[in-house]
């Protein structure tokens, strides 16, 4: 017959854990309301000698304990449940998942350098602390000046990390401008068409931005929504507040001034034409790999399939760049 203990463990919500404690079971003693409660009573007053094999019997049937009567109870936490959380603030840098509480702690993070695959450590080896190559330190050093520069932030714990959204997102916007005004020098340096330098050094200057979010919501996220839903929301705020906004300013600051404004049109119209077929065409690969059977997935799947797709849109790319400025310099007549 078979007993349950139960017994009742106060949570510490401690990460790592690793305690003890023993039950110790004593005598076990009959219940009183029990029916051989009173015959076992009286017959462990008799001498032993005077009890009959039928009463010998009976008291071997009292309740005793067994062999082992202590038992050791240990709770240490899951090893593979820590690797994990491990390998995910590895993965978001710390300081993605849980934040920065102080200044201290980003210029300290802007000054270290982390090797690039410590999310990816094997769980057998939580030990083993993995030492950053020499790729790490290049990138680094290269990187420098930008995590320096972002260390300037507000930290996430002031306002609720508000402030540090508007301040990221002001200096985001600073830095772009920056890099498309450097994009258009350069296109300027180079006695480059305007309509060539805007499809290529500033689009390829804003873009860069962009274009690294989409690369850390893609490994970061289970889905490719937050990835994609990044290029369409980015292109949305170029196009309908980017030209909507500027547009409007100047056409009300004309109206003012009782001038007009007028935007001659140039030959960016074949690019944004050459531009939606291609987009076409890059949305018709999305759609099939979303339903062909053998992918079932926007990002990633075989091995083949998944580098004939990105090369066919690279070479998109290359080929909207290549026709239009082939067609700016009146080498293709439209």
């Amino acid at each position: 017959m078979g007993q349950r203990i139960v017994i009742k463990i106060i949570e510490e919500s401690s990460y790592e854990k690793d305690v003890a404690f023993k039950v110790h079971i004593g005598t076990p003693q009959l219940a009183p309301d029990s029916t051989s409660y009173q015959q076992i009573q009286e017959l462990e007053k008799k001498p032993y000698k005077e009890l009959t094999e039928l009463e010998r019997v009976m008291l071997l049937s009292k309740p005793r304990n067994g062999e082992l009567t202590t038992m050791e109870v240990r709770i240490r936490e899951s090893m593979e449940f820590k690797a994990t959380v491990d390998k995910l603030v590895a993965k978001a840098n710390t300081s993605a998942v849980l934040g920065t509480s102080s200044w201290r702690e980003q210029f300290r993070d802007a000054l270290t350098v982390i090797p690039a695959d410590e999310s990816e450590l094997d769980v057998d080896n939580d030990d083993v602390e993995e030492v950053p190559r020499c790729v790490d330190y290049i990138s680094h050093f290269i990187c420098l000046f930008w995590k320096v520069l972002f260390a300037f932030v507000p930290p996430t714990d002031i306002c609720g990390g508000y402030v540090t959204f508007v301040v990221s997102i002001s200096v985001i916007g600073v830095l772009t401008a920056v890099i498309g005004d450097a994009a258009t020098y350069f296109g300027c340096a180079l006695n480059v068409k305007d309509s060539v330098t805007a499809i290529c050094f500033v689009a390829l200057g804003t873009s860069i931005p962009d274009t690294f979010a989409s690369i850390i919501a893609s490994k970061q996220d289970d889905s490719a929504d937050n990835s994609i839903g990044n290029v369409t929301g980015s292109n949305a705020v170029n196009v309908f507040l980017g030209i909507g906004l500027a547009w409007s300013l100047a056409s009300i600051y004309h109206m003012a001034h009782g001038t007009t404004f007028n935007v001659e049109p140039g030959t960016i119209g074949f690019a944004v034409a050459l531009f939606c077929g291609e987009a076409m065409i890059a949305i018709s690969i999305m759609m099939y790999r979303r339903n062909a059977k053998s992918i079932r997935a926007e990002f990633g799947g075989p091995v083949i399939s998944k580098w004939i797709h990105a090369s066919i849109l690279f070479f998109l790319w290359v080929l909207y760049l290549s026709i239009s400025t082939l067609e700016a310099y009146d080498v293709i007549e439209i």
